[in-house]
């Protein structure tokens, strides 16, 4: 029976869990009634490369003796019977399906190593706290590297683990470069791609083949498989949307590029998706269609002549990852960092908390653009019977919310949400270090599974944050990150180099900023990237504000890398090495001694940053008194009580014992008789699987039903200040 639809996610993206878009439309299809089928050709490729077969083929393929060859691929080679031997077991064990294998793979020479393995003497310290079976997956994964660099060099350039032929899709400015590569032979990671394609063509016999297109690593694939099937299937309409389209075609007038596609989408794909599915049906015509260009005549049209409406957040159903290959994901470990293995270690079911962004203020950030611009959160309810819809689905109860900037305040309800349906799982997301993340609202999040947070700091100067409009400070980052990180949750921090008017000296005094971050505790993981001029961005839109020129002429291809002049001329690129040489061993929790200035090998100035800045900015936060509509709940197990009289100075007291069971231990809180039947009475009605939450004014108000005393003395009194340490929160 012949399929409406195709999705295809081209290689390569993750190695770990499935790129969410083709899930994301499979599950709004669903709603749709609109049979569809798709696939990661990225992990059926790895999986097919990296087989007992596959390496047996790739080892035949080279020829040692017609190619200039390094001492490092030679030993590889020469150990090739031992790679093949042990491919599979390794592959099956990062897939979890061999857990016993980590104590053989921990063995002291049971693995051949070339050159990744050079880096083992610098991590010794970290395989104690990793443990055997994370040492194992690390270990198992250099392993995979060692391969991969053998590929490099002797196979395919274009190789890499999550990323292929990436260099041609981007600043392509013009088609030129990547259409001379796909007149070229396939190569010999195509050939795979290519075979897998077709198989799946042949079983599913769609009408149409879609291809998500996130990042550049991935768009030269998507291009040489809508080339093989114009060539081989040429019944079968071919589109492209996604990431890639979405911000770097939205200009595109190059006809070349309808030789391999037939329609290239813009921003949601839902509703243009329905619209080529019903016009490949021949129930809607060519200019009723939606964001979508097509080629007609020789010229490239944009076409937007639907009338079929967004659809809401709300409309779109819940992800469906059926048809994917979810047990046979490898997941890997390629620094020990706790925090920054979480990209590629693990299965999360993707879902968005909102569509958009909310600040949607950043200058360097594309917040013209659909995805940023149109902000749209979902109500917790419906995430959360989402999220357990997936756990149903996937047997997995991981999930990585993949918002731009997920929301505090809907954060907040996420959490309090899961809590009340007694739901297991852990989360992580993408946020910004504003102050509603106190330390109340850190230990919800927590309580309710929440591992981990990525956030940007970007450039860790207050004058630069202002010029960026990141609406946060770094006292603030500071304050925010040790809320999480008390709180039991990793910090990942985004940082960036060379944004427009940055001076050498702002450059110095930002990594000192960091080097203090991590040197405290507050973020444990970070990754810099260097200022990159977007066209769709405040700085792209208005270059003189920012003192750069623009040096890229609008193109045929794609027009979203700008290359600029900088008119303080400083070249920020010589900085790279030794700011994530620095990062590097920060995150190993090593280097803090080492004066910033001397990461690197020209001279730069000293900093000028207090070596006690974070610290102190960490202890003199300012007290914040609870608003009347924050919301109170108890985190903790109700607790016994007993009562005790007391003498002193002749005098008889009742008093009162309130014993409070953790998980770990148990605390007994002492007061007066009145205070202890007044929070017996409360802490049931602010559970956390009450479907109502009472707010700070409620509790007040349900305070003087019982007590005459004043309230606020007793709230910010020493009793409550112990019972605040025992789950009480106010968010």
């Amino acid at each position: 029976m012949q399929k409406e639809l195709l999705i295809i996610t081209p290689p390569f993206t993750q190695l770990n869990t499935p790129y969410p878009a083709s899930a994301y439309l499979k599950g709004f299809l669903n709603t749709k009634e609109i049979p569809c089928v798709q696939a990661d050709l990225g992990i059926e490729v790895i999986l097919e490369l990296f087989s007992k077969k596959g390496l047996t083929e790739l080892f035949e393929s080279i020829d040692l003796e017609k190619q200039d060859l390094s001492e490092n691929t030679h030993r590889i080679v020469q150990l090739k019977a031992t790679y093949i031997r042990l491919i599979d077991p390794i592959i099956q064990f990062l897939q979890g399906k061999n857990p016993t294998f980590a104590l053989a793979i921990c063995q002291a020479d049971f693995l051949p190593q070339a050159s990744r393995f050079e880096q083992l003497d610098d991590l010794d310290w970290a395989f104690g706290g990793m443990g055997t079976q994370d040492k194992a997956k690390h270990l198992a994964t250099l392993f995979l590297e060692d391969l991969s660099d053998l590929i490099i060099e002797a196979v395919d350039p274009h190789f890499g683990f999550s990323r292929y032929a990436d260099k041609l899709g981007m600043s392509a400015n013009s088609f030129d470069e990547l259409h001379t590569n796909l007149q070229a032979e396939n190569t010999y990671i195509d050939a795979i791609n290519l075979r897998i394609l077709k198989d799946r063509i042949e079983q599913v016999n769609p009408k149409m083949i879609a291809f998500s297109v996130p990042f550049p690593g991935n768009l030269y694939a998507a291009f040489r498989s809508a080339q093989f099937i114009k060539k081989q299937f040429p019944s079968i309409k071919t589109a492209m949307g996604g990431g890639f389209p979405n911000t770097e075609l939205r200009q595109l007038s190059d006809p070349r590029v309808f030789d391999y596609f037939d329609f290239i989408t813009l921003d949601d794909g839902e509703a243009p998706i329905e619209n080529l599915i019903e016009h490949v049906n021949g129930k809607r015509s060519l200019d009723e269609l939606k964001r979508t260009f097509v080629c007609r005549n020789g010229t490239v049209e944009f076409i937007n002549g639907s009338k079929t409406p967004d659809y809401k957040q709300l409309e779109v159903g819940t992800p469906d990852y059926s048809d994917l290959l979810l047990d046979q994901y490898i997941s890997v470990i390629e620094i020990a960092n706790p925090m920054h293995r979480m990209w590629s270690d693990g299965r999360w079911n993707k879902l968005t908390m909102a569509h958009g962004c909310y600040w949607g203020k950043c200058t360097f950030c594309d917040i013209s653009l659909d995805y940023i611009k149109i902000y749209e959160p979902l109500a917790a309810k419906v995430l959360v019977d989402r999220m357990e819809e997936l756990i149903q689905q996937t047997g997995q109860n991981g999930f990585h919310f993949v918002d731009e900037a997920a929301p505090p305040a809907l954060m907040r309800d996420l959490a309090l949400e899961i809590l009340r349906r007694n739901l297991v799982v852990s989360w992580w997301t993408n946020i910004r270090f504003e102050k509603k993340f106190t330390r109340d609202l850190c230990l919800l999040l927590k309580a309710s599974g929440c591992i981990a947070v990525s956030g940007g700091l970007e450039v860790a100067s207050d004058r630069l944050l202002k010029l960026i409009d990141k609406g946060v400070t770094v006292e603030q980052v500071a304050q925010v990150t040790h809320h999480f990180t008390d709180a039991g949750i990793l910090v990942h921090a985004y940082l960036m180099y060379g944004f427009p008017t940055q001076t050498v000296q702002e450059t110095i005094d930002s990594l000192e900023m960091v080097r203090q971050l991590f040197e405290i505790g507050v973020v444990q993981s970070g990754f810099w990237h260097q200022f990159a001029l977007t066209a769709h961005s405040p700085v792209g839109l208005n270059p003189d504000d920012f003192a750069i020129e623009r040096d890229t002429e609008i193109g045929t291809f794609a027009n979203n890398d700008v290359q600029y002049t900088d008119k303080t001329g400083i070249d920020y690129g010589k900085f790279n090495f030794g700011l994530k040489k620095s990062l590097y061993n920060y995150m190993h929790g090593i280097g803090f001694e080492i004066p910033v200035h001397e990461w690197f090998e020209f001279k730069v100035p000293r900093t000028k940053i207090p070596n006690n800045f974070i610290e102190t900015a960490i202890e003199t936060e300012e007290f914040a008194f609870t608003a009347p509509n924050s919301k109170v709940v108890w985190i903790g197990a109700q607790p016994q009580l007993a009562f005790f009289t007391k003498t002193k100075k002749g005098q008889t007291f009742e008093q009162a014992a309130l014993l409070f069971h953790g998980n770990s231990a148990s605390e007994e809180l002492i007061m007066t008789k009145e205070e202890a039947l007044w929070i017996m009475e409360i802490l049931p009605l602010i559970d956390r699987t009450q479907n109502k939450t009472l707010t700070f004014k409620e509790v007040e108000t349900h305070y003087y039903r019982m007590n005459s005393e004043d309230f606020e003395p007793f709230w910010y009194g020493k009793s409550l200040a112990a019972l605040k340490e025992l789950g009480l929160l106010v968010v």
